[in-house]
C-alpha cells in the first residue's frame, strides 16, 4: 500500500485527494494547508486523515511513501526538492516548475535516486486526447498539418504565473503526447490589462519540424469558456471540444485532396474531398481518476510516466520560450537555447 501526502488543497487538492482515496493500492495518510478553513474541510470529509500546515512534517513523515504538490507554483521547485531528497516519489501540479533549470534539477534528483517524478498534465489522460493519439498514431488522419486551440474564459486569475503557463501549458503537454514531439521554435505575443496581474491574453505560434504548425490562444478576459480545438490532417480533420457533454470529438472525413504534381500546383488546381462526419464512443472516465492510478503504478513498480519529469521539463522549455518571445514582442525564440532565432 503506497502512503500519500498531500501537500495543498485549495483549487485542485479536494480532486487529488478524493481520487487517491478511491485508487486500489494507495492511501491517503496526511494533508496539509496553510489555511485552517481548509483543513477544517479535509477534516470533516476525512476524519482518519492526519493534517497539519507544515509541509516538512509531512515530507518527514516515514509512513509517506510518496507525496503530491498541489500548491501554488512558486512553491513547487522547493516542495518537490525537498521531497525527492527525502526519499519520496512526487506528482506535481502542472505547471510543474517555473524555470528551464528548476525543471532540468528536479529531473536529475529523480533519476540519481531511482524515484518517480511525474507531473500532473490531466488532458493528456482524458478519454478524448486520448482517443485522438490513436487517430493519429494509426494514420487515420494521415500527416497532422495543424493544430489550433482556443482556450479562453473569465478566468481564475493567478498571481504567481501568467495566462500562459496556466492555460497554454495544456495545449503544450497534449501536443507533445499526441505527436511525441516538441517544437522547435516558439513565437508568442500576450498582453497585462490589469495591474499586478501576469499577462491575462496571449496567442502562441509553435513551429515543429516539418511544416507542422501550432497555434494557441489564452485568454481570462473572454465572456464565454470555449476549450475547442481543430486538428487538420492531410486525410481526415477533427475537431475536439472538451466542453460537449457528448461527442467531444468529431472526425470529418472532408478537406483538400493535397497536389503535389508542379503543373497541377502552378495551375492552382486543388481538389476537395467530401465525405461524413462521425464521432467515435467515449468512455465516461474521469481524467484524474487515471492520473491517480497512473502514479500509484509508477510508484509502486517502477514503470515509465506517460508524463514523466523528462516530459515536464520539455513542457517548461516550451513555455519559456513563449514567455521570452512575449518579451520580445513575438520575435522566435529557439526551444532548445531560448535565444532568437529564425524558425524557416
Amino acid at each position: 500500500m503506497l502512503g500519500i501526502g498531500v501537500i495543498g488543497y485549495g483549487y485542485w487538492g479536494p480532486n487529488i485527494v478524493r481520487n487517491l482515496a478511491e485508487t486500489p493500492g494507495a492511501c491517503v495518510r496526511h494533508v496539509v494547508d496553510l489555511r485552517e478553513e481548509q483543513i477544517a474541510k479535509v477534516r470533516k470529509r476525512y476524519p482518519g486523515i492526519q493534517t497539519g500546515a507544515d509541509p516538512g512534517a509531512l515530507i518527514d513523515d516515514p509512513g509517506i511513501d510518496a507525496i503530491v504538490v498541489a500548491s501554488p507554483t512558486s512553491t513547487h521547485f522547493e516542495l518537490a526538492m525537498r521531497a525527492l531528497q527525502a526519499g519520496k516519489h512526487v506528482l506535481i501540479e502542472k505547471p510543474m516548475v517555473t524555470t528551464v533549470r528548476e525543471a532540468e534539477r528536479l529531473v536529475a534528483e529523480a533519476a540519481r535516486r531511482s524515484l518517480t517524478l511525474m507531473v500532473d498534465h490531466t488532458y493528456v489522460y482524458t478519454p478524448a486526447v486520448q482517443r485522438i493519439r490513436e487517430l493519429i498514431v494509426g494514420g487515420e488522419l494521415g500527416n497532422v498539418l495543424y493544430y489550433d486551440a482556443t482556450r479562453i474564459n473569465l478566468g481564475l486569475f493567478q498571481h504567481d504565473v501568467d495566462v500562459i503557463w496556466d492555460l497554454a501549458v495544456h495545449d503544450v503537454s497534449i501536443l507533445a503526447y499526441l505527436l511525441d514531439a516538441a517544437p522547435i521554435a516558439v513565437s508568442a505575443t500576450g498582453q497585462n490589462h490589469l495591474s499586478n496581474i501576469p499577462q491575462n491574453v496571449a496567442y502562441l505560434t509553435m513551429f515543429f519540424a516539418g511544416k507542422l504548425i501550432a497555434h494557441v490562444n489564452v485568454n481570462w478576459l473572454s465572456p464565454v469558456k470555449i476549450r475547442r480545438t481543430i486538428i487538420g490532417g492531410s486525410r481526415k480533420m477533427l475537431v475536439y471540444d472538451d466542453l460537449e457533454p457528448s461527442d467531444k470529438i468529431k472526425v470529418y472525413e472532408s478537406g483538400l485532396r493535397l497536389e503535389e504534381d508542379p503543373e497541377q500546383v502552378r495551375r492552382m488546381l486543388i481538389g476537395h474531398r467530401t465525405g461524413d462526419m462521425w464521432a467515435p464512443a467515449l468512455p465516461p472516465t474521469e481524467a484524474l481518476s487515471a492520473v491517480a492510478a497512473h502514479f500509484v503504478d509508477c510508484a509502486s513498480n517502477g514503470r515509465p510516466c506517460i508524463t514523466s519529469g523528462e516530459k515536464g521539463l520539455a513542457v517548461v522549455r516550451t513555455l519559456a520560450a513563449a514567455s521570452r518571445s512575449v518579451q520580445l514582442q513575438g520575435h522566435a525564440i529557439d526551444v532548445a537555447t531560448l535565444e532568437p532565432c529564425n524558425p524557416s
